[in-house]
């Protein structure tokens, strides 16, 4: 066993359930979650990989993520509204120009790139 197998696991757990708690929470997001928990499980546990690409739910975004890069249209609605509501939670709490400013920035550039992404192809 190489010394890095039980950090990328618990660094999978970590983001599996980071990942699951998106799924009800509205401003958390899933899909980077879910991707990272199977990037880490690749380099730590066949089984929790193999497990995690065959779960009903997280499947589906790891698969379309790897045979296309591809965003669905639910999800990237999902993140941008996120993204907007986090930026008028921000503005409500009067967050100073700075901050504001780069979150802005950043919270744009996470945007763009989820809505360049291509959807999946309908199953």
């Amino acid at each position: 066993m190489t010394p890095m197998k039980p950090v990328w696991f618990v660094l999978g757990l970590l983001a599996l359930a980071l990942g699951a708690l998106g799924v009800i929470l509205p401003l958390l997001p899933t899909t980077p979650f879910v991707l990272l928990a199977a990037f880490a499980f690749a380099r730590s546990s066949d089984r929790w990989h193999a497990w995690l690409l065959g779960h009903r739910i997280f499947g589906p975004l790891i698969e379309d993520w790897q045979s296309h890069g591809a965003i669905d249209r639910r999800t990237k609605i999902i993140a941008v509204l996120s993204i907007v509501a986090v930026f008028g939670v921000s503005l409500a709490l009067d967050v100073s120009s700075v901050v504001l400013g780069i979150q802005a920035v950043v919270l744009f550039a996470v945007a763009t790139f989820i809505l360049s992404r291509p959807s999946p192809p309908d199953r």
